[in-house]
């Protein structure tokens, strides 16, 4: 199985890699202010899983740069993780509002909503 997963992963990366979505354009000062904007989020995620790339290019089409944490291979990113969002599973958003609440977002279609909302 581990084999499987392996062969796969390099074949959704080299796609992924291959075949990279356009961004928006945006004026220099609307992707300042989406850049800002950004910083608030963070992404936890797995580098080969399909729904994290499924989120990685929703996030490069609407030219937003979140902070990746891959929990894969960062045992830090992980603790945070399981300690905030409870949930074992990936991709997950952390979400810091402006009062300093935090939020944790899991499913690849519920985060692309909540960015397309967001970021559109």
């Amino acid at each position: 199985m581990k084999l499987i997963r392996l062969v796969l992963g390099k074949i959704i990366l080299f796609f992924d890699a291959a075949f990279v979505p356009e961004s928006v354009k945006r004026s220099p000062e609307a992707q300042a202010k989406v850049d800002a904007e950004a910083k608030s989020l963070v992404l936890y995620q797995l580098n080969a899983c399909p729904f994290c790339v499924k989120v990685r290019r929703g996030m490069k089409r609407l030219g937003v740069t979140i902070e990746l944490k891959d929990i894969g291979t960062d045992a830090k990113a992980h603790a945070e993780l399981m300690a905030g969002g409870k949930l074992d599973q990936a991709p997950c958003l952390r979400i810091t509002d402006s009062s300093g609440a935090v939020s944790w977002l899991y499913e690849s279609s519920d985060i692309l909503a909540h960015l397309e909302k967001r970021f559109s």
